[in-house]
């Protein structure tokens, strides 16, 4: 009979695939390694066997203990494998720009999850790095990981993925293109290839927010480079000691909007199922064609499944709340399209300012049309009743009629956004749409940028 023992002998040997449509421009042979095929659904099964087994044989695990990590939810998965297997306790330490679906996952698989915000400084108390060292500190019996530093991480991609991309590549690969982050992969994969032909290069995938690249180039960690941004697993604001940038050829940084984008489009051309730095990956490889010849054989690392991200890039409200959704954006009616059904907030010319600045605080707007019988007669905005009140402390029971400013510009739907766009100005800052129903909407700048793809 031919079975495993456990779940984890089942970690590796995932299927190199040949990639077609999406990679139609690029003038080699393309081939993604499929990590999604690891029972933990992704690349970091492999490492956190190698970690927890390097942490038994020396004594930093002891049985019974608690594990403790800081994740973005994939190495915490495979941490909880093998902590089930091997009966230890696990807490996992998050970041909240994760998705609900790597917490909830992580909590399924009897982990105890503790969610740290994303917006702090790496030497923050509140960061997930810090809660994770206070936490192995104050834990009896416990081991703190430490993914970015442990060399056990990079050390597992040198003994397993990179000789079997080699041999599943008969020798052959001539470019790894992969998306950074604690810098195992790249940095074992890479040592392992370039010691069985020294002319392979090595890319990594970077991210906007991340300082790879430019250290990379430069040698200067710049913390002007370090902000927020969306694209999980990739990218950092520290130099884990992983990254062996001695092996890494060049980086090429991805946009939040086009990892998210080819995330979908990998599960639409090629039915591979597959998480957000898959779609960086695509995306970075597509940038980087020039470098590749017909002759070549390119392997691009797919890291986890597209499973962690139904409620992010596979969710078309989500995509569309970015500006990351491919529409259409050409005439008027385009930029309101998801609140065009709401209805007109105005005020009559005979009603007092404090109706107007009620009205605004109601619904959280900025611009309100004037009204009489005759129609639009006038526009008033907080800039206006802010200069009102300085000017004058009792302006608040005056009538509108006599702070408001000109009406603003009216427009008939299908009027391209180009024409639109031309009618704000320092003066103006909205645009009055006529519905086919004969009703009036409002856009604003606001609707105008977030339109901007």
């Amino acid at each position: 009979m031919d079975f495993s023992k456990n779940i984890l002998e089942t970690i590796g040997n995932t299927p190199l695939v040949k990639l077609n449509k999406i990679v139609a421009e690029i003038d080699a042979l393309v081939l993604a390694k499929v990590e999604t095929f690891n029972p933990g659904n992704s690349v970091k099964d492999r490492m956190a066997v190698k970690m927890i087994e390097d942490a038994e044989a020396d004594g930093r695990l002891q049985p019974g203990g608690t594990i403790i990590e800081g994740t973005s939810g994939n190495t915490g998965m495979g941490l909880a494998l093998v902590a089930i297997i091997k009966g230890y306790k696990l807490i996992c330490v998050i970041s909240d720009k994760q998705s609900k679906e790597k917490m909830d996952i992580l909590r399924a698989v009897g982990a105890k999850v503790v969610v740290c915000p994303t917006d702090v400084e790496p030497t923050d108390p509140r960061s997930y790095y810090s809660v994770s060292k206070r936490l192995a500190l104050e834990t009896p019996n416990s081991w703190y990981v430490n993914q970015y530093d442990n060399m056990s991480n990079s050390l597992a991609h040198y003994e397993q993925t990179g000789p079997e991309i080699w041999k599943q590549t008969d020798g052959k690969i001539t470019h790894f293109v992969v998306g950074v982050g604690t810098g195992g992969t790249i940095s074992g994969v890479g040592k392992y290839l370039k010691e069985k032909n020294p002319n392979i290069k090595i890319w990594g995938i970077d991210t906007y927010g991340s300082v790879f690249k430019k250290y990379h180039e430069t040698g200067i960690f710049d913390e002007n480079e370090i902000y927020s941004y969306i694209t999980e697993g990739i990218g950092e604001d520290i130099l884990p000691k992983n990254v062996d940038f001695s092996l890494i050829d060049g980086f090429t940084k991805v946009t939040d909007k086009d990892a998210a984008v080819y995330t979908r489009k990998i599960a639409l051309e090629e039915a591979i199922f597959v998480g957000n730095s898959a779609g960086a990956c695509i995306k970075g490889l597509l940038q980087l064609k020039e470098h590749f010849k017909p002759e070549d054989v390119v392997v691009v690392l797919f890291h986890d499944s597209g499973s962690r991200y139904v409620g992010k890039m596979f969710n078309d409200d989500w995509m569309r709340e970015r500006g990351f959704l491919e529409e259409n954006i050409t005439k008027a009616e385009d930029v309101i399209k998801d609140h065009i059904d709401k209805e007109l907030i105005v005020v009559r010319t005979e009603e007092l300012v404090s109706h107007a600045i009620e009205r605004m605080r109601k619904y959280k707007i900025s611009q309100i049309p004037v009204v009489d019988i005759t129609g639009f007669v006038g526009s008033v905005d907080e800039t206006d009743l802010f200069r009102s009140y300085v000017a004058d402390k009792n302006v608040a029971e005056k009538p509108i009629k006599e702070v408001m400013g000109k009406p603003f510009p009216i427009v008939k739907m299908g009027t391209p956004i180009e024409e639109v766009s031309k009618l704000f100005t320092k003066e103006n800052d909205a645009v009055l749409i006529e519905l086919e129903n004969g009703n009036h909407h409002i856009i604003t700048k606001y609707d105008i940028i977030g339109s901007i793809k």
